[in-house]
C-alpha cells in the first residue's frame, strides 16, 4: 500500500461487499467470506459493524470527542467529564477507544469489527463493550469460535492485551497478511504529513507528542 491507502486518504485498495455488507481490502476478501461461511454452517452470523474507515471518517469521530459532542471513557468503560480534563488528559482519553486520523488499522481495509446478528435480542443496542464478549456475554459463542478458528483463516487480534496504549478490543479483528505488511510501512513522517493536511482539533498538541503516540497507540498491539 501507498502512503495515501495507509493514512485512509484514498480508497484504491478496497472493495465493497453486498453480502454480508462490508468495506474490505480486496486482498482479504476470500478469507473473510470463507471464515462467514464456515461460522455460518456453525449457527453463527458474522457481521461486520466496521471495516475500512476513511480518514475524514476518522476525523469526524476525533474532532466530536475533543469537542465534547461524543463521550469519552476511561480504561474500563466509566463517562469521563470532559470539561475537567486537561487537553492532554483529553488527547490520552481519546487515544484509548479510537485511532488517531492517519494511524487506524481500519484504514488499511484488514480490520474489522465483528458482532453476531443472529444473537442479538430483540429491542438489544449493540455497544461494543468487552462485556458483551465475555463468557456470559451475547457475543460469547462467536468469541470461541473466533479464537477456535480464526487464525486458520488468516486473522488475528491486535488488541487481545493493555499494553497500556489501545484499551484491549474482542470484537477487532485484523487480516494478517495485510495488517503486518501495512504496520511495518506506516511510519511518524506519513502520519505527519497527514495531521498537518488536515483540520483536526488538537493539531498541536497531537504533533508534539506525535512520536509518542506512534510508539504507543499504534505499535504497540499484538501479532499473530
Amino acid at each position: 500500500m501507498n502512503e495515501f491507502e495507509l493514512t485512509g486518504q484514498v480508497r484504491s485498495h478496497i472493495i465493497e461487499l453486498h453480502q454480508p455488507k462490508c468495506t474490505l481490502h480486496h486482498e482479504a476478501v476470500h478469507s473473510f467470506m470463507a471464515m462467514h461461511q464456515a461460522a455460518c454452517r456453525e449457527g453463527i452470523q458474522l457481521h461486520v459493524r466496521s471495516a475500512f474507515r476513511s480518514f475524514e471518517t476518522q476525523l469526524s469521530i476525533w474532532n466530536a470527542k475533543w469537542r465534547g459532542e461524543r463521550p469519552l471513557l476511561t480504561r474500563d468503560g466509566h463517562v469521563l467529564n470532559h470539561a475537567e480534563l486537561t487537553p492532554t488528559q483529553r488527547l490520552d482519553a481519546i487515544l484509548i477507544w479510537s485511532a488517531l486520523p492517519g494511524g487506524s488499522r481500519h484504514h488499511w481495509g484488514s480490520d474489522i469489527d465483528l458482532i453476531d446478528a443472529q444473537a442479538i435480542p430483540t429491542g438489544y443496542q449493540v455497544q461494543l463493550i468487552p462485556d458483551e464478549y465475555a463468557a456470559n456475554g451475547i457475543f460469547s459463542n462467536m468469541s470461541r469460535w473466533l479464537e477456535r478458528h480464526a487464525a486458520t483463516y488468516g486473522f488475528f487480534r491486535p488488541y487481545r492485551t493493555d499494553r497500556g496504549g489501545v484499551s484491549p478490543e474482542p470484537w477487532h479483528y485484523s487480516y494478517a497478511p495485510i495488517a503486518l505488511k501495512a504496520l511495518e510501512s506506516l511510519n511518524v513522517a506519513m502520519l505527519q504529513r497527514a495531521i498537518e493536511a488536515s483540520d483536526i482539533e488538537g493539531k498541536s498538541l497531537i504533533l508534539e507528542h506525535l512520536p509518542q503516540i506512534y510508539r504507543r497507540y499504534v505499535l504497540a498491539v499484538d501479532t499473530p
